[in-house]
């Protein structure tokens, strides 16, 4: 019997990654041990939502992306009792990620859930959300990729839908309905508080023409 887990199976390895680089786009092939379609999480919190999505589909890859540890180490244990082999966590700033560690035209799906408003003017640059999220939602998508988000804060909405729309290379879209009725932490919170919610879904479109000149010359 197994002295960790009290069963004859084997303790499952950590699903945290760490870092061997900051600078390096991830190589999400020697991470997984199938090579399927990547969706990715900015802000995972403590993975809930992430843990029961990588579960319900198995023939793709997951990725949480979370700064906190305490909230990393809460997906890594909930997707072991499970035995998850294809998701994993990392421990990094969600927006630096997206600029400079997600593998160019490597994500089938980006998800954004319920990430902090900072609701006073003058610190609505630190969003997630900003003029720059769709250019570089871009360029890690895979052509005809899949943003989705959700939010419970109205001027915040505005600004996704407006920077979605300003860009050429998206087009609004609807979510699955199984991804529809899966409700994260948070959103069950808001829900109970009665809090109006907001589901928000673009689909990259396939045109190279559609990039980004910047970004063109940076690839």
């Amino acid at each position: 019997m197994n002295p960790v887990n009290g069963s004859d199976r084997p303790a499952q390895a950590c699903l945290i990654r760490e870092l061997t680089s900051v600078v390096s786009r991830l190589d999400f092939a020697s991470w997984f041990i199938r090579n399927q379609p990547v969706e990715v999480e900015l802000g995972s919190g403590d993975g809930g939502f992430l843990v029961e999505w990588a579960r319900r589909h198995p023939d793709r890859n997951f990725v949480g992306i979370e700064r906190l540890l305490g909230r990393l180490r809460k997906l890594d244990r909930k997707g072991r009792q499970v035995r998850l082999t294809n998701l994993v966590g990392v421990r990094i700033e969600a927006g630096y990620c997206l600029e400079h560690l997600l593998p160019i035209g490597g994500v089938q799906c980006l998800h954004v859930y319920f990430p902090d408003p900072w609701p006073k003017r003058r610190h609505w640059g630190r969003r997630l959300v900003n003029e720059r999220f769709p250019e570089l939602a871009y360029r890690a998508l895979v052509s005809d990729g899949r943003v989705y988000l959700r939010t419970d804060d109205a001027p915040y909405r505005e600004q996704m839908q407006s920077v979605f729309a300003d860009h050429p290379g998206f087009e609004a879209c609807d979510a699955p309905t199984d991804l529809a009725d899966l409700v994260t932490e948070f959103e069950r919170e808001f829900v109970e508080a009665r809090r109006r919610i907001w589901r928000l879904a673009y689909r990259r479109k396939s045109d190279v023409d559609h990039w980004p000149p910047t970004l063109r010359r940076s690839t």
